[in-house]
């Protein structure tokens, strides 16, 4: 049996994406069915569609503000998208479902509840999950760095005791191999990079 290489299934660890994540590698290792694979794929398919959707959908002011007011959150003036209004604190998708033009697109489309939390999450989080695939290419990209093994860290003066004291007893092999070490910060990071002249 040929196990599948794990980069075909590298995507951020999150709790919602848990099905997305593992269901691809079981089905290719015979644990997950055909039909489990389809209907994890469908899932995902149509939250990436409904939040398409979402963020091309006006909604007009008087449609959204007495929700808006109900919610304590700030009313609009003229016509919003709906993955803007969704991103608001305390705004969620069961409150869009309250103006027609979602709740027909939703009920049209049969969307589960399931799919609907999983668009509701990646819009109302969007800026966090970009953040976290940024800092998780970042780490990609430092695990080709590598520290020479006679590398003294002593040298680098502007590192806290503590960071100094784990990389002389660890040895990290790589700069990523050492920004996952408790204790060492991303200063520290960025110290040892800059002395390595990167």
């Amino acid at each position: 049996m040929v196990l599948p290489r794990l980069q075909e299934y590298r995507m951020l660890l999150r709790q919602d994406n848990a099905d997305q994540r593992l269901t691809k590698a079981s089905h290719s290792l015979g644990l997950a069915s055909d039909e489990r694979l389809a209907a994890c794929d469908l899932k995902y398919k149509q939250s990436e569609s409904l939040i398409s959707f979402l963020k091309s959908q006006s909604i007009l002011p008087a449609e959204i503000n007495p929700i808006l007011s109900s919610k304590e959150s700030a009313l609009i003036k003229q016509s919003g998208k709906a993955d803007k209004i969704l991103s608001r604190p305390n705004i969620y998708i069961s409150d869009l479902k309250e103006c027609n033009s979602v709740e027909s697109y939703i009920s049209s489309n049969n969307l589960s509840e399931e799919v609907q939390d999983q668009a509701e999450i990646q819009i109302k989080y969007s800026g966090y999950i970009q953040k976290e695939k940024n800092n998780a290419d970042k780490l990609n990209r430092l695990e080709s760095v590598r520290i020479p093994k006679d590398f003294d860290y002593k040298k680098l003066k502007s590192i806290s005791a503590e960071a100094l004291e784990k990389l002389n007893k660890i040895k990290p092999e790589t700069i990523s191999q050492a920004s996952r070490i408790s204790g060492v910060s991303p200063n520290d990071i960025s110290v040892l990079l800059v002395y390595m002249g990167r």
